[in-house]
């Protein structure tokens, strides 16, 4: 079996969780914390960093330092995960949508402004696997209504929009570090931002909102986010090597590129000029001329040993959000048709690219068998 996602974990993830353990601060109190939040935030280049548990805690958590509240819109993409419209809701945020580029397949920022009304807080940019969204319009639009750019950066980590790193354009950025991420602490995420007002807001939420100076009292809710020293000294492994693995990244999405783009039916991610994509997943979207959609071909490829995903559903179509009352009577075409006619690949940092010629291969048997 070609797995989807293989992380790499060496030798200096395992010396830096031994000495974690060694020393007995495993909670989210150790020094391994603070050392992975302000290199990481150094990294991307902005002042403050807020690790959390998990991606979509740093999604809310984001929200919520940038005082997105009850009755605020959120405008964002319709093909992304469900924590984004997740992370609103919970704040009593209402999610606003727009549909996907069909090239790149992120937020399309020509339909922001017309989704702008009275109650807009924020716009949310998802950089969908790895390349970035164009965001010169987004801090336009932003500009000219006074909104917040809250940055989805977890699958885009060391992603460049015109020589700027992703995660440091907008107000606020939120992180993931799942296991299939290029920096990987099993889970944790991360909340990044050059303003210290939302860092600290962004502190007090993952932490309960205790009072500074007066534990265990409260004059707002807050959650237990908070990241593990074990977790974070992981991340500080991964992050010492943060460039080679971009490296390897882009090294296999090339290789992709050149064994797929002359396959007559499949569509690769276009990388604009003025982007570095960092190909977190290499994702395909099949012509529907082929006589195939993506779950189709996942069915075949499992067959012959090779496991992939598919692309998002489009927020509209979650039924648990429509039982909320949400974008029933919606439609966004273009994330309908990827949602159905795409996929991604093995795309793991252990990939090989004799693993990627077999992946090609089979594609080439299953369309010529269709």
């Amino acid at each position: 079996m070609i797995p989807v996602n293989q992380p790499l974990l060496g030798a200096e993830e395992k010396r830096l969780l031994t000495e974690c353990i060694n020393s007995g601060w495993v909670s989210s109190d150790g020094p391994f914390v603070n050392e992975f939040e302000q290199k990481f935030a150094g990294y991307i280049g902005t002042k403050y960093g807020i690790a959390v548990s998990s991606g979509t805690a740093a999604l809310e958590t984001a929200l919520y330092a940038a005082g997105v509240g009850k009755g605020d819109e959120v405008i964002m993409p319709s093909f992304t995960i469900i924590s984004c419209a997740l992370a609103a809701i919970r704040l009593g945020a209402v999610p606003v949508l727009v549909d996907a580029e069909p090239d790149t397949w992120n937020m399309d920022v020509s339909c922001i402004e017309r989704r702008v009304t009275s109650k807009t807080k924020a716009i949310m940019p998802v950089h969908i696997y790895g390349h970035p969204v164009d965001m010169d319009p987004v801090l336009s639009i932003a500009r000219k209504h006074g909104l917040v750019v809250i940055e989805d950066a977890a699958e885009a980590h060391g992603a460049e929009y015109r020589g700027k790193k992703c995660g440091s354009l907008g107000h606020i950025s939120a992180w993931s570090f799942y296991a299939n991420k290029i920096i990987t602490t099993g889970e944790g995420g991360m909340v990044l931002t050059s303003n210290r007002k939302m860092a600290r807001r962004a502190a007090s939420y993952r932490n309960l909102c205790f009072l500074p100076g007066r534990r265990f009292y409260h004059k707002e809710l807050g959650y237990n986010f908070r990241i593990t020293n074990m977790q974070a000294a992981i991340g500080v492994a991964q992050l010492s090597r943060i460039e080679e693995s971009i490296r390897i990244k882009r090294m296999l999405g090339e290789y992709y590129r050149e064994k797929l783009g002359n396959i007559k039916g499949i569509k690769c991610q276009t990388e604009r000029p003025w982007a570095k994509s960092v190909y977190w997943m290499y994702c395909i979207e099949l012509d529907k001329k082929l006589g195939l959609n993506a779950s189709q071909m996942m069915a075949a490829l499992l067959k012959r040993g090779i496991d992939t995903r598919p692309f998002f559903l489009g927020l509209h179509l979650q039924p648990a959000l429509r039982s909320l009352g949400l974008f029933r009577k919606e439609r966004y075409p273009v994330t309908e048709r990827i949602g159905r006619q795409g996929l991604y690949l093995p795309s793991g940092l252990a990939l090989s690219k004799k693993q990627i010629d077999k992946v090609v291969s089979a594609i080439k048997m299953i369309i010529r068998g269709h």
